[in-house]
């Protein structure tokens, strides 16, 4: 009952919040704030005393740690199905930490229908945390659409000046490959069906169906293309930078640091495991994809000057690693996916906080408008630097942790692609130095009337500096939890050589 309830407090907790503006204006922050904090302290709770005992899909599997399971549409075999294992603990725990950092960084941001901006902000987090809970997968596709739509109100309503054109694309992208994934879904569940006799949508059931060849590549083909649109990846990348330089500050936190991952959970639990000879063959092609997003993010980042949208192409080539990673597809590749997923999700929601509260104090992204900030706001300028060396990769940091496993599991599947792919490690340093230049240390243009962070928002930051410091220093907390995921991974479905 304890994963109903992760997702059911954050529901109530934003309908809730969407009333109470009418007494405060303050009250809907502390609301979300609320929920949030008692989802987290639910969480922490299972990771502290977590251990995998149950089976889902056979006695192989030992990898899960709570599963609740209740009747919902029994005549189409679908049943509100949640479980929870260590990776979808790690993500869910990212959701959560990060959905307190957004309610921070609005704290004063947003002054217009505070009360609907919490609601649609605990919406699209609970709809996250269903989506790393569901295996059911007419729930988990419910829960997919059920963080969309409150996005694009996030963006539509308390965007900046292309917020209308910004909030359509994502929803244009992002719905129609939904579409298409949904399509996926029934023609397994009817393939299945057409094996077994069994109408189910049960992840577990569905594992190891026997499928005709070119069907079975096909509805890989649709899933794919539905994880890598949200990851994203090259060519379905394009949505992305409208949508974060567009996006209120916490839309970017929780845009780039849990919706993306979305994606690439998608790609680890969904795509291989269901589809694994197909997924094989298809290797190359999203190793290739991944490659390209690497050096192609990278290469545009470095010639931005909108701020956001250049933190916005970082998140692209970072996102490359993890498609290399998940598509390498052994336990050195699959835990630098995991800890990339972490990093990436607490660096580039840092950069992003930056980026809004630059905004909030210039009402400008454009860096070209900036420089000489070190001297006149030095807490704001110390942060941003920490969090442009962590996105550059800095040993000691969990974004080195992420690619560099990434690229030893690379190299095993294919020396080519990672040598490819180590480019990105070149163009990081690049962009990152771009952004702290132009932003912090060029002579400035103009006046600027600017103030430094205060204690709300370095108490935030300190947060998520030292847990970037952890995932540097002392990995192996967050290794431990994802490898028994892993190690199942490869009883079940073996890693290649």
């Amino acid at each position: 009952m304890i994963l109903y309830w992760l997702i059911l407090i954050l529901f109530l907790g934003g309908c809730l919040a969407g009333i109470s503006d009418r007494w405060h204006p303050k009250l809907p922050g502390w609301i979300s704030l609320a929920a949030i904090v008692l989802d987290l302290v639910l969480v922490l709770g299972i990771w502290l005393n977590s251990e995998p005992s149950l089976s889902l899909t056979g006695a192989q599997d030992t990898s899960w740690i709570l599963d609740y399971s209740a009747p919902w549409i029994d005549r189409f075999g679908i049943r509100f199905h949640l479980a929870l294992d260590g990776l979808s603990l790690l993500l869910v725990a990212l959701t959560l930490f990060l959905g307190i950092m957004g309610v921070s960084c609005s704290w004063t941001e947003i002054r217009e229908k505070v009360g609907f901006f919490h609601f649609n902000l605990l919406w699209t987090l609970a709809g996250v945390v269903g989506v790393f809970l569901a295996l059911d997968l007419f729930l988990f596709f419910f829960f997919w659409e059920m963080m969309i739509i409150p996005m694009f109100l996030l963006i539509a309503i308390w965007g900046h000046e292309n917020k209308v054109y910004a909030s359509i694309k994502f929803f244009l992208f992002t719905q129609v490959t939904s579409l298409l994934m949904l399509a996926s879904i029934l023609g397994l569940v009817y393939g299945a069906y057409q094996v077994t006799g069994q109408l189910t949508f049960d992840y577990g059931d569905l594992l190891g169906t026997t499928l005709d060849p070119d069907l079975a590549f096909w509805l890989m083909l649709g899933f794919f293309v539905a994880f890598v649109t949200k990851l994203p990846g090259v060519p379905f990348h394009t949505w992305l930078p409208d949508a974060h330089t567009q996006a209120p500050t916490a839309g970017s936190v929780i845009l780039a640091g849990i919706l993306l991952k979305t994606g690439a959970y998608g790609l680890i639990r969904f795509v291989v495991p269901l589809f694994p000879d197909a997924a094989l063959s298809f290797a190359p092609v999203a190793m290739g994809l991944g490659v390209i997003s690497i050096i192609y993010g990278a290469h545009l980042a470095c010639g931005q000057t909108d701020m956001k949208r250049l933190i916005a192409y970082t998140s692209i080539s970072h996102m490359g690693f993890i498609l290399l990673g998940i598509f390498a597809w052994n336990e050195l590749a699959l835990q630098g996916a995991v800890m990339t997923m972490l990093a990436h999700g607490i660096s580039s929601a840092a950069l992003f906080m930056i980026a809004g509260a630059l905004q909030e104090r210039l009402h400008t992204r454009d860096m070209r408008r900036m420089g000489g900030l070190w001297a006149e706001v030095p807490r704001l300028s110390v942060v941003a630097l920490f969090f442009s060396v962590a996105a550059l990769g800095m040993p000691g940091l969990g974004n080195f942790i992420g690619e560099f496993l990434v690229l030893l599991g690379a190299y095993q599947a294919s020396v080519p692609m990672t040598a490819l792919a180590a480019l990105g490690l070149i163009a990081a340093p690049i962009y990152s130095l771009i952004l702290v230049q132009k932003t912090f240390h060029e002579e400035s243009r103009e006046q600027h009337t600017v103030w430094d962070f205060g204690r709300r928002e370095m108490t935030t930051m300190g947060f998520m500096i030292v847990a970037m410091v952890w995932m540097g220093v002392y990995p192996q907390t967050f290794l431990d939890l994802s490898a028994p995921v892993i190690d199942n991974l490869d009883q079940i479905f073996g890693f290649r050589n």
